[in-house]
């Protein structure tokens, strides 16, 4: 029987194609799969530059292309057949002999270089005061390295990016800028999503090196496990290594605050987690957010990532502002009313859940006992916006002990005026990062810095952080910013994009309208009558993330709203209000859309 993996590409070109073509590849890879009568059955490619590389014939007129060892088969991508004989033809795949990952080479374009950079090779070569050995010490492909021998410049390795396996290019970019061998060793290693093995790599052994590679592959043994690979998003089973190498962690002996920018899978890994615990872990899991409204979303996401009824029932999802009402109406009986006569403040419930929870468990250095704490571990996301009131509830409602708390966030996407180190909540976190966008092109991020101004923030650990080493793993298209002379001129070029996105076959459910207050949303909805595009303000718009995003209304005098007078409070709202902009803008993937009548807001790039 084959040990069939499915590459990350697969899915979605599968996806793309006319129904009775995407059924009839699902059966030959089920077939395939059983390795049954009919099964579709390896075919070589001429002129190969990998002898393992293979095809498949899947559906008429389309072919899978595969990476074949013995019985291992790694199905890279899903092609019309001249476009999949090409491909087929043009990469070679190794294994990178320092971490064990499996590596994609375009060969074809490599040699179309080689002459280039051999006629503007210059006397004093980028790389010649390294050894082969220390080169070859960071992974560095020895069939490659005369090629990267001749580079002179920074700029030639930025030019071959797009050409190699991140893990080739990672240690080069390094060298290249002057780092030394062990900052590019650590950027290398970055790339690892599994603790180090003992033993050295077998640079021939595919399958372990696939093992190794959850952003690259995933393994299906039967037709169960085919169809979910298939059917869910990309994001319940393809994971970047280093979100892997901190969602599938074996332990954390202590508090872990996992920091990173917009679109780098903070809650991607804050759902993987809660999932790996509520099937490993030592209790109930609460997965904690911001609001109610991201809360469901979580909670119809954890339905999409947990198959198993008994494990998904281990993690409840809630807010912190629920959790008090939750625990103060369990000990009061009833409900408390939070508006009206007899209301208390959330601030005053918090403090009141706190104290009850306290009675009820123990104080907070009372963790003799865990099982007397209502959770077991706890998972919280959008932690930049949490109070430092609710930080002692929820460092409160579980044990001091391994695994307990696992914390994602970004400074730079307030939306209130939150500011607390956990430390001073009693919550001393070992801080990780993740600096590499997956969501957005490298040009929306880069205006969204710009709009964002890029200073540093309070960090959720002493100190601040800053943006300075946040990219992007793509490009895209630049943002738009349209002038117009009136809103009604604005609504009506709103209109008109959504038409044409429309019209170009985004779906609507992947496009977002945003503005700064309800008003501007009651315009916006106005102007898109008779189509299901979600619109709402840039608040509502956090922790969500859309193909289109189009933001209105981001005027002077609109964007910011005038702030307060005295210089401390003004300072504070106009950070507060670039933030909101940046979430709202950091949304789109791949394309962003903002709009203004009359001048426009101060925050936005010249």
């Amino acid at each position: 029987m084959p040990r069939l993996a499915i590459g990350p590409e697969f899915p979605r070109e599968l996806s793309a194609l006319a129904q009775p073509v995407r059924r009839d590849a699902v059966v030959a890879l089920r077939r395939f799969l059983l390795n049954v009568a009919g099964a579709p059955h390896p075919e070589r490619v001429r002129g190969a530059r990998d002898p393992r590389v293979a095809t498949l014939r899947l559906a008429e007129g389309h072919r899978g292309v595969v990476v074949r060892q013995r019985d291992v088969y790694w199905l890279r991508t899903l092609l019309p057949d001249p476009e999949a004989w090409s491909y087929a033809r043009r990469h070679r795949y190794g294994v990178n002999p320092a971490i064990g990952v499996v590596e994609e080479w375009d060969a074809e374009a490599l040699e179309r270089v080689e002459p280039a950079l051999r006629r503007s090779a210059r006397s004093a070569r980028l790389f010649a005061p390294i050894c082969d050995g220390d080169l070859l010490g960071l992974g560095l492909d020895l069939e490659a390295l005369p090629l990267f021998r001749l580079i002179t410049t920074e700029a030639d390795v930025a030019a071959l990016e797009p050409l190699l396996p991140p893990t080739q290019y990672v240690p080069l970019a390094v060298l290249a800028r002057g780092g030394s061998l062990s900052e590019a060793w650590k950027e290398l290693n970055a790339w690892r999503a599994t603790e180090q093995e003992p033993g050295p790599i077998d640079p021939e052994d595919l399958y372990a090196a696939l093992r190794r590679s959850p952003d690259r592959a995933a393994f299906v043994s039967d037709k169960v496990a085919l169809d979910r690979v298939l059917e869910a998003p990309g994001w319940c089973t393809f994971l970047y290594p280093p979100q892997h190498r901190l969602a599938r962690a074996a332990r954390f002996e202590h508090p872990v605050l996992v920091v990173g920018g917009a679109g780098t899978g903070k809650t991607v890994v804050a759902l993987h987690r809660a999932a790996h615990l509520a099937a490993r872990g030592a209790g109930p899991v609460l997965l904690v957010t911001f609001s109610q409204s991201l809360a469901d979303e979580l909670s119809a996401k954890l339905d999409l990532l947990i198959e198993d009824e008994v494990v998904r029932k281990r993690v409840e999802v809630d807010n912190a502002e629920r959790l008090a009402v939750r625990i103060v109406a369990g000990a009061e009986g009833r409900r408390p009313p939070l508006v009206g006569p007899g209301a208390r403040s959330l601030a005053q419930l918090t403090e009141d859940a706190l104290r009850l929870l306290s009675i009820t468990t123990g104080d907070l250095l009372d963790d003799v006992d865990p099982g007397r704490k209502p959770y077991r571990h706890m998972v919280v996301d959008e932690a930049q916006d949490i109070s430092p009131a609710q930080w002692r509830l929820l460092r409160a409602a579980v044990p001091r002990a391994r695994d307990d708390l696992f914390v994602v966030g970004d400074p730079h996407q307030r939306v209130t005026d939150t500011k607390v180190a956990l430390g001073a909540v009693g919550i001393p976190a070992d801080q990780h990062a993740l600096d590499r966008s997956h969501r957005l092109p490298q040009e929306l991020l880069t205006f969204a810095v710009r709009l964002r101004g890029g200073s540093p923030s309070p960090g959720l650990v002493k100190g601040v952080t800053d943006l300075s080493a946040f990219s992007a793993d793509r490009h895209g298209e630049r943002p738009v910013v349209r002038a117009y002379d009136s809103q009604e001129a604005e609504l009506a070029g709103l209109r008109g994009t959504i038409d044409a996105w429309l019209a170009d076959g985004v779906p609507a459910r992947e496009i977002a309208v945003g503005a700064r207050d309800q008003r501007f949303v009651r315009a916006a909805k106005r102007a898109l009558t008779g189509l299901d595009v979600r619109a709402s303000t840039f608040q509502q718009l956090k922790g969500l993330e859309f193909e289109r995003v189009a933001l209105i209304g981001v005027a002077e005098g609109v964007v910011p709203a005038p702030p307060p007078e005295e210089p401390y409070a003004r300072a504070r709202a106009l950070q507060r209000e670039r933030s909101i902009l940046f979430v709202a803008c950091t949304r789109a993937r791949s394309m962003l859309y903002i709009s203004h009548s009359g001048r426009g807001s101060p925050f936005l790039p010249l």
